[in-house]
């Protein structure tokens, strides 16, 4: 029975194995160090948890603190004067994205043109990828617009779905590129993608989107255009 006294002290993790080690083999105070140190570990790397989450929010404050200072910036030293002007180059935004590819599109199958149907799905598919995209983010971290949050921005255009990242921008940068990529000149390609940069800026002097969101939208577009294009042209290839 003293025996099976001294026993019952025994963790259960040494019959783990089916063996049952003779008491006078086994060195407590080992284990209590290992505890100690398994605790303190613990407590470590809490510590280090703890460190990182206050390491992230710090900048996560900081970018947002710039997101809005450039936005302020914008928005408040915009020209009223040409806000009708911004108003309609936002609103080309999809017409021209979706438009231009649509029509060539149209005409490639009335004039049975493959050629001309490679560049108009070679620009309408990016953008739909783009706009696909976009809009599963935004509803998936679902963030509110500026003129939300900030009393002295009052919203100038339509955007009433979560703000990052911006669609419109998105849509014509995916065009743009696809546009470079498709007819490289640079007579194309300098005012295609200056008509896509004038909308990234009209979505933030007209209050609708920040830096981020038309940042990200730029990125979204440019990457799903350089991405169907390369996948297009090596199917090209391969069955050429």
């Amino acid at each position: 029975m003293k025996g099976l006294g001294r026993l019952s002290l025994i963790p259960d993790f040494y019959f783990a194995t089916g063996r049952i080690y003779p008491p006078d083999r086994i060195n407590f105070t080992r284990l209590k160090l290992n505890a100690n140190t398994l605790y303190v570990h613990s407590l470590n790397v809490r510590s280090m948890c703890h460190l990182t989450n206050i390491v992230l929010l710090s900048l996560v404050q900081y970018f947002q603190a710039i997101d809005i200072g450039i936005l302020k910036a914008i928005y408040e030293n915009r020209a009223p004067v040409l806000d009708t002007m911004f108003i309609f180059i936002t609103d080309t935004a999809a017409a021209i994205a979706f438009g231009v590819p649509g029509i060539l599109l149209i005409i490639s199958w009335i004039k049975k043109n493959p050629a001309l149907r490679f560049k108009a799905l070679g620009m309408l598919i990016p953008v739909a990828l783009s706009a696909i995209l976009a809009n599963i983010i935004k509803y998936s971290i679902n963030l509110p617009r500026p003129y939300e949050i900030y009393p002295f921005i009052e919203k100038l255009s339509g955007g009433g779905s979560p703000t990052f990242p911006s669609g419109h921008t998105a849509d014509a940068f995916a065009f743009a590129v696809a546009v470079a990529l498709l007819y490289p000149k640079k007579a194309i390609i300098i005012p295609v993608l200056i008509w896509a940069s004038l909308v990234g800026y009209s979505r933030m002097c007209l209050g609708v989107h920040f830096p981020s969101d038309v940042l990200a939208g730029a990125m979204i577009g440019a990457v799903c255009a350089y991405g169907y294009s390369r996948l297009a042209n090596r199917k090209r290839i391969t069955k050429a």
